[in-house]
């Protein structure tokens, strides 16, 4: 059995406190009556689970991608608690109630870079842009072309569903970015987050920025940006369920999927159940009653119940590391995606051991994606090298065929090497494909990684590329 949400269980801090502060002996019926109850309580809030085996489905996913405003603007308080901080929690909101799509992160200012490619994984882009450390971002203003511009190259979609998160940025027209995404098919959609009343922005100093004449800036909501989407379709919105209902009506199947859905019994209604009977038959004289109700159904606990230290996770990363070591990289593959943890260090490790395999099997653009998602959660020194081995050997193939093509005739006589089972000549951690029980013990007891608090390992380089060409705006807009 497992836990959906064991955080709940530290309110058992309470029963301990509650049975060491009165003597055993000295506790009546009731009070045992109440112990148990909020027991059985606690236990249902925890979401026990039986887990099952995954079944196998095909679905047709959509490909969305998020332009987040990231320019200094942003830290504006107009919206609830910043215009940033409302961004990040539209974008998680999105990407867990919007199904059936893959989703990319974009993050600009006057310039723009990828945070995430288009990708399932919920978890990685909650971790992505939850965690960007916005005190590294000072550029005040922002470009939308950059931005287009960019995503035009992220998806094979013939009309991907864009949603861009922002105050307006600078422009007043917008007439020229119009032109560019409607010329490529682009259904923009913009979630403002500003109000036509605006805010004053404070400086590091704790003074408000001013322009030239040395005014306080006021940054308010432009709705030029309206023109976008009115040109490609989109809808302009502060409204999230009018923007999900748009994305909806977007839809388009632009990648097949082969998902694994997972099923599971819950069991927390037996443990309301118990925590009823235990508060009825400890103050009520309906005990007999209950014990009658009791035999009438054959309430009784299943031996899983008090199995809660399984973890599904571990015997899953470790199948698939049994996998790769036997050379079967797709089975290993498919176990890999199966491993579901909030811990960043272990998801690292996760998709750094699954790029492993898709370099085996010769899959050198998804290694790649891979390996990126691997330093993105957490840096190796292993994972950046595999990285940019895959990268330059992808070039120096590509190269090779240019050359093989005019020079068929030399290349016939030579053989494809087999595939080997596990080895590598790249850098391969201890805890890549050879995992034990051991092993997977020592991953799970590392240092653990609050996806709340901590800042995201992007390089100094992306904070730099943010911020290039920037601005300091005089001006309100």
């Amino acid at each position: 059995m497992s836990f959906l949400s064991p955080g709940y269980f530290w309110l058992f801090l309470f029963v301990a406190a509650l049975i060491v502060k009165k003597d055993f002996r000295g506790f009546s019926i009731r009070a045992y009556g109440y112990v148990l109850t909020l027991a059985f309580i606690i236990l249902a809030l925890t979401r026990p689970v039986i887990l099952q085996d995954p079944l196998k489905k095909e679905m047709m996913l959509s490909d969305v991608i998020i332009a987040v405003d990231l320019s200094f603007s942003m830290q504006a308080r107009d919206v609830h608690p910043s215009r940033l901080i409302k961004a990040k929690e539209t974008l998680s909101q999105l990407i867990r109630v919007h199904k059936n799509s893959r989703f990319a992160i974009v993050g600009f200012t006057t310039n723009a870079i990828i945070l995430s490619p288009l990708t399932q994984d919920r978890e990685l882009l909650e971790h992505l842009f939850g965690s960007l450390d916005e005190n590294m971002i000072m550029t005040k203003g922002s470009s939308i072309m950059s931005a287009l511009e960019l995503m035009t190259k992220m998806s094979k979609s013939k009309k991907p569903s864009v949603v861009i998160l922002s105050d307006g940025a600078d422009e007043t027209s917008y007439t020229k970015e119009a032109e560019f995404a409607k010329k490529r098919g682009l259904a923009i959609n913009v979630f403002m987050l500003a109000t036509k009343m605006g805010d004053s922005i404070v400086l590091e100093s704790g003074e408000f920025l001013k322009d030239a004449a040395g005014n306080i800036v006021i940054s308010r909501e432009n709705e030029a940006i309206r023109e976008l989407s009115r040109a490609t379709d989109g809808v302009y919105t502060k409204s999230f369920d009018e923007l999900l209902n748009a994305l909806e009506s977007q839809r388009s199947d632009d990648e097949k999927s082969e998902q694994s859905v997972v099923d599971n019994s819950e069991l927390f209604y037996y443990f309301v159940l118990l925590a009823i009977v235990s508060f009825l038959v400890s103050n009520t004289t309906l005990k007999k009653y209950v014990l009658a109700f009791l035999l009438l159904f054959g309430v009784s606990l299943d031996a899983s119940l008090l199995d809660y230290f399984t973890d599904r996770n571990i015997k899953e990363f470790k199948l698939a590391n049994a996998h790769y070591r036997s050379g079967e990289f797709e089975e290993a593959i498919s176990s890999y995606e199966m491993v579901k943890s909030s811990d960043a260090e272990f998801k690292a490790i996760v998709f750094y051991n699954m790029a492993n395999s898709l370099v085996k099997l010769k899959e050198y653009e998804r290694a790649k994606e891979a390996y990126m998602k691997s330093l993105t959660l957490f840096y190796s020194k292993e994972a950046d090298e595999n990285m940019r081995y895959v990268k330059n050997l992808k070039e120096q193939m590509q190269a090779e065929f240019k050359n093989s093509s005019k020079k068929a005739s030399l290349s016939k006589g030579k053989k494809k090497k087999k595939k080997e089972g596990g080895g590598s000549n790249m850098n391969v951690s201890a805890s890549s494909g050879s995992s034990d029980a051991k092993d997977a013990k020592e991953v799970s007891a590392q240092k653990k990684i609050d996806l709340n608090s901590n800042k995201t390992k992007l390089s100094s380089k992306a904070y730099e590329l943010i911020n290039k060409e920037q601005v300091d705006e005089k001006q309100p807009w």
